[in-house]
């Protein structure tokens, strides 16, 4: 089935020649405009916000960029493309109908990403097989899902949707046994149903866990269970923070009296904002820890915020200013190649 097109680097404001460095300031320039937190228009910028996300999940991915950049020759007309080499690749599952070649598709709503990304770069792999008579499971289902980083530290119950959409071209208006009734079709028939299912995310999931809905999956075959649907958590991008396990680390500016002298200054987390003391002599890339200002941790064991000191110049100095820098030249004895 195809789906839309979504021009990632359109999205992102940037041009096809992009590089990375200029595709993370893009992105995050664009998550603190839409962050949902920040925004005046909650509903929109949500939406913009999984949007951009998104762009950046597969344009900062060396391997995932390369596979967009090749999905066609027509990537500017924004139409629909069906998937490279006919779909079997990104499909996920078979009719277990007793008839091979027939195919059968999930659809995903409310995970927070397109059915373009479920389609081309969720990472489930198709089937071709189907089964043989008697009682055996249903496949199970897995699909990704967009988790921000507060849905992490706090929890949250998400509606997610699934449709199944199935194709029979074998059927002629028949049934199929040990599934739904296919309509008459004069040689080929669609059905399609869709389950809305409420899924808990906790506290403290992490990148690549997956939540599992027992029972929710493909329908098994002569009375067999039905499969497991499968929830692969993606956590997305936070334009201040980065995520090692239950660790949060955030990039902090400094000048470089602040970094020789040392300073309080107040400094973002999950929870509210919080002052930290910023030590004299503070060298760049130093780390500095406030316990407990991660994320959830296992066993109620929270995880820490690392604030990473960055030492920065101006571009641009006054004379007063260089006066002062001579001086200071002149006055220390510091040589860091010493």
């Amino acid at each position: 089935m195809p789906v839309e097109f979504k021009d990632y680097y359109k999205t992102l404001g940037v041009p096809r020649t992009a590089s990375s460095d200029d595709i993370r300031k893009a992105f995050r320039k664009l998550a603190r405009q839409y962050h949902p937190d920040v925004a005046k228009d909650k509903k929109t910028a949500e939406e913009k916000f999984k949007e951009i996300n998104e762009a950046n999940e597969v344009l900062s991915d060396a391997d995932k960029r390369k596979k967009y950049d090749t999905l066609g020759a027509d990537w500017k007309t924004g139409g629909q493309q069906p998937p490279p080499g006919g779909g079997q690749a990104y499909r996920t599952h078979t009719w277990r109908s007793g008839q091979p070649g027939g195919q059968e598709d999930f659809e995903f709503g409310g995970t927070g990403f397109s059915d373009f990304f479920e389609q081309y770069f969720s990472g489930r792999q198709g089937r071709d097989s189907y089964r043989e008579a008697g009682t055996e499971k249903g496949q199970d289902v897995e699909g990704v899902l967009m988790v921000t980083l507060e849905e992490a530290m706090a929890g949250s119950v998400r509606a997610i949707s699934v449709r199944r959409n199935g194709v029979c071209p074998e059927c002629q208006g028949s049934g199929i046994k040990g599934r739904r009734t296919c309509p008459t079709c004069g040689g080929a028939g669609e059905v399609s149903t869709t389950q809305t299912h409420q899924v808990k995310i906790p506290a403290g999931v992490r990148d690549g866990q997956k939540l599992r809905i027992a029972g929710r999956g493909d329908p098994g075959s002569g009375g067999g269970p039905a499969g497991d649907l499968y929830l692969r958590v993606r956590l997305a991008s936070h334009p201040d923070f980065r995520v090692e396990g239950a660790d949060l680390y955030y990039d902090l500016d400094l000048a470089p009296w602040e970094a020789a002298l040392g300073a309080s200054i107040s400094v973002p987390t999950l929870s509210g904002s919080v002052s930290i003391k910023i030590p004299a002599g503070t060298q760049n890339g130093q780390r500095l820890r406030v316990k407990s200002r991660g994320l959830p941790g296992r066993n109620n064991d929270p995880g820490d915020l690392y604030v990473v000191a960055r030492v920065q110049m101006p571009k641009e100095i006054g004379e007063k200013e260089k006066a002062a820098w001579e001086q200071l030249a002149k006055e220390s004895k510091f040589n860091p190649r010493a």
